[in-house]
């Protein structure tokens, strides 16, 4: 156990080394982009991907992908979606897939129509390699990662490995944060998305990969937490963490990682007894009075500024009229699109200059929903089918799944404020779909994970 936790404890400061690294000299974050993925293919050949390694390597890659990006690192936008499914390939090669998850080569059949419609199409302004490469690396990677761990069974042991290995690069990018800008005081002025708490680099996104982080350490905080020193250092991370998601004024990651912890707790409690619901309460109200310390303190650092961006008012309080920062006109646009080409929808891409004729300005979409309405019709209709539905249809079958809920809550949130552009909704989506055992649900085993 010791041995462990000094593990633990190292990999932690590895990664603000790294972080550290990355700041001084920006260039190594090329070097480390493609370091990751030859490290994990040495890894997955050299153990035949005998225990998942490739879900490991590739929640490694989720967990780095804003970083690559805000610090220059990334050798293209689809680099991590295209690596993680790449992995998912050869991961099937080693360990086969489940013959259910036919579901899911026909979600990537039903993407074919709109591919078509785009290639066919006549307007030249359109980059057709690019529009359908932007918009489609997503569902390739969501499809290619779900075929992969559709009934897949792995141990709850093995999963936190693979939850923590995405929390990991997290770490680097909140002490990247603070390097990049150690006083949030002196840059916020105001209640929009701000890029100098965010690193320089998109708030959306930041907020979606520390929100992620926020539910990888609550985790570990409640569940793997058995010793106080590793109590606080847990607890310090999470603040931390939280703090820096909060600050980068995009509220989309942190309400999504507020779901997903509830839903962790939800599930917690309905698979107690009386007694192990005695130790839960206790953990709702330390919870609780965590959320309302590192709020507060938030608030005080941005001179009260984050309450008026959460109530939707601007820096001297006036109500904004648009309650999504912009997004409800896209997602009115692409409704509209929908509706007047719902069969075939306008092709893979093609949105984004249907919605620049009807806006007046390039404005991608945030929404993969509304997204796959308009640009797939139909097909996209019954895709996303597939993909509410097939989830809990797995669920129902196994009920063993601790995460289940918190998965599938951070995918559906994550793609209706920021659409696909990271691999995280993706492959997070994906290990809903997994079969995990060696989590019972009688009372004695839940007793076990929670912290006393």
């Amino acid at each position: 156990m010791k041995n462990t936790k000094l593990s633990y404890s190292f990999l932690l400061l590895i990664h603000a080394v790294i972080a550290l690294a990355v700041f001084a000299v920006p260039f190594l974050s090329k070097i480390y982009a493609l370091i990751i993925p030859i490290v994990g293919l040495f890894i997955v050949y050299r153990t035949k991907n005998e225990n998942n390694e490739v879900l490991l390597v590739s929640a490694y890659l989720v967990g780095v992908e804003v970083l690559l990006r805000m610090t220059g690192g990334n050798l293209n936008n689809e680099y991590i979606k295209l690596s993680v499914a790449s992995f998912m390939l050869i991961g099937m090669i080693y360990s086969s897939f489940s013959m259910g998850a036919f579901v899911y080569w026909i979600f990537l059949l039903l993407l074919i129509p709109g591919i078509l419609v785009t290639a066919t199409s006549n307007d030249f302004s359109t980059d057709i390699k690019k529009a359908l490469v932007f918009n489609l690396s997503g569902p390739l990677c969501l499809a290619l990662c779900s075929i992969y761990a559709f009934n897949r069974e792995i141990t709850f042991a093995q999963l936190q490995k693979v939850v923590l290995a995405m929390g990991l690069p997290i770490i680097s990018i909140t002490v990247y944060l603070f390097l990049y800008n150690p006083s949030v005081q002196s840059v916020v002025t105001g209640t929009q998305s701000n890029f100098e708490t965010s690193g320089g680099f998109g708030p959306n996104q930041v907020s979606t990969a520390l929100g992620l982080g926020m539910f990888v350490f609550f985790t570990q905080l409640i569940l793997f937490s058995k010793s106080k020193k590793m109590l606080i250092l847990n607890g310090v991370l999470l603040l931390v963490i939280s703090y820096r998601a909060i600050v980068t004024f995009s509220r989309g990651g942190v309400i999504t990682a507020i779901v997903a912890i509830a839903a962790l707790l939800f599930l917690l409690y309905y698979y107690s007894n009386a007694k192990v619901r005695g130790k839960l309460a206790l953990v709702f109200i330390l919870t609780g009075i965590m959320g309302v310390g590192i709020w507060t303190y938030s608030s005080m650092q941005t001179s009260g500024l984050i309450g008026k961006r959460y109530a939707n008012q601007d820096a001297i309080g006036r109500v904004k009229k648009d309650k999504l920062g912009g997004r409800e006109a896209i997602m009115d646009a692409e409704l509209k699109i929908f509706f007047d080409n719902p069969i075939f929808g306008v092709g893979a891409g093609e949105g984004k200059e249907y919605r620049r004729k009807a806006l007046g300005e390039n404005a991608a979409s945030h929404n993969e929903i509304t997204r796959m309405l308009s640009e797939h019709g139909l097909f996209g209709i019954f895709g996303l089918l597939i993909l509410f539905i097939m989830p809990f249809v797995l669920y129902y079958i196994n009920r063993g799944h601790l995460y289940f809920l918190s998965f599938y809550a951070f995918w559906l949130l994550t793609i209706n404020h920021a659409a696909m552009r990271t691999a995280a909704p993706a492959f997070v989506y994906a290990l809903a779909l997994l079969n995990v055992t060696n989590l019972k649900t009688n009372n004695n085993t839940v007793e076990e994970t929670i912290t006393s």
